[in-house]
């Protein structure tokens, strides 16, 4: 991916100005610092960067300038990178299964704060990880509410992770608890279920933990229709771990990633076809910044402009829309309304789509040479 050294007041500017045959990645710098004030002001503890989804030099350096000082991290290249771009910061390498090289390299560079969630992975960081080291446990409950189950692959069963933290203060760690209420997670109460869990473990293991990693599943803003409302969720987090644990409340931690990045990016693509007035091909897909629409669901905050900047307004009927490749796969989900006066050569420009978007794109059949350009607003 090439970054434009022009910063521009838009994506229209850019677009009208540039004519770009390729789609480009739009950030916008300001959006992401104030998004993540956001959580800064209004979660009750430690705000975390969950690297993985965007971890561009640009994202996390202007994370770490808003105020944000931990990160979650699932692998050396990830750790490498804060160590870079944001030295001494806090880390925490909550992937769950790590090799025992990687845990190591990632006792030399620092990090203190390591999750598990099996007796073979917690036998490993005995043998490897300093007494004094933070183990947070993870475990899961059924999936509610959420676009997909992070359950299916991480997570012990709540009898389990009651063992695990157990013998994680026995060996001599700071013992903590973490889960992840799945991605895109609209319904507040996945929460509440999760932090009234964790309050029934911590007591059946005789363990006072030290902190209550509450996870990502934060949502971004999706559908026109559907509003994130993120303080709501931060407010019922605050109130339920108070009744949960009481005196014994433990400090909190979120590790957002969808949530704090996804508003900052804005993605162009052009319409390479509209085959007889049905079928709309794109110049990216599911192989490019688009991979997780068949995933979690389309995203409609879509905006149509004409190569000279005109904002299409016709009226919006659906389409079915393909991306560039061969590929038949290459489609997304559904249907998306789209203005019918919409003509070959149109910009779509999908917003909302910093995570997941440049970690994910491939060169399938020559496509995905992405352009990300600087702008100081995205609309």
């Amino acid at each position: 991916m090439g970054l434009s050294k022009t910063i521009f007041s838009n994506p229209t500017e850019f677009l009208t100005r540039e004519q770009p045959d390729d789609p480009v990645l739009f950030f916008a710098p300001m959006v992401l610092q104030a998004t993540a004030k956001r959580f800064l002001t209004g979660f009750p503890g430690l705000v975390t960067y969950a690297v993985k989804s965007n971890p561009d030099e640009m994202v996390v350096a202007n994370l770490a300038a808003a105020g944000i000082r931990g990160y979650d991290v699932a692998s050396i290249f990830e750790i490498d990178l804060i160590r870079r771009i944001a030295p001494g910061a806090a880390m925490h390498y909550n992937n769950p299964v790590r090799s025992r090289s990687e845990i190591a390299r990632a006792v030399e560079l620092g990090v203190t704060s390591f999750s598990v969630d099996s007796h073979s992975e917690l036998t490993k960081l005995h043998e490897i990880v300093p007494a004094g080291a933070e183990i947070a446990v993870r475990f899961k409950l059924p999936v509610n509410g959420a676009a997909y189950n992070f359950g299916a692959k991480f997570g012990a069963t709540a009898e389990k992770a009651t063992e695990l933290l157990k013998a994680a203060q026995d060996m001599g760690f700071v013992a903590s608890l973490t889960f992840h209420p799945g991605t895109q997670c609209t319904d507040p109460m996945a929460w509440d279920a999760y932090i009234r869990t964790a309050a029934r473990i911590a007591d059946d293991a005789g363990v006072r933990i030290s902190r209550l990693n509450v996870g990502g599943g934060f949502p971004s803003h999706r559908l026109n229709d559907v509003a994130p409302e993120l303080e709501t969720i931060f407010a019922l987090i605050d109130r339920v771990a108070g009744e949960a644990f009481g005196e014994e409340r433990p400090d909190l931690v979120c590790e957002p990633g969808r949530g704090l990045v996804a508003e900052s990016y804005s993605l162009s693509t052009q319409v390479r076809a509209i085959r007889d007035d049905e079928h709309v091909f794109l110049n990216d897909g599911v192989y490019g910044g688009l991979a997780e629409l068949p995933l979690i669901g389309i995203i409609d905050r879509v905006e149509v402009r004409s190569p000279e900047g005109e904002h299409r307004t016709g009226e919006g009927t659906g389409r079915i829309v393909f991306g560039p490749t061969c590929d038949s796969v290459d489609r997304l989900p559904g249907e998306l309304v789209l203005p019918g006066d919409m003509i070959e050569g149109d910009h779509v420009i999908f917003h909302g789509l910093g995570a997941y978007s440049t970690a994910t794109v491939t060169r399938f059949n020559g496509f995905g040479n992405f352009q990300i350009v600087t702008v100081m607003a995205l609309h």
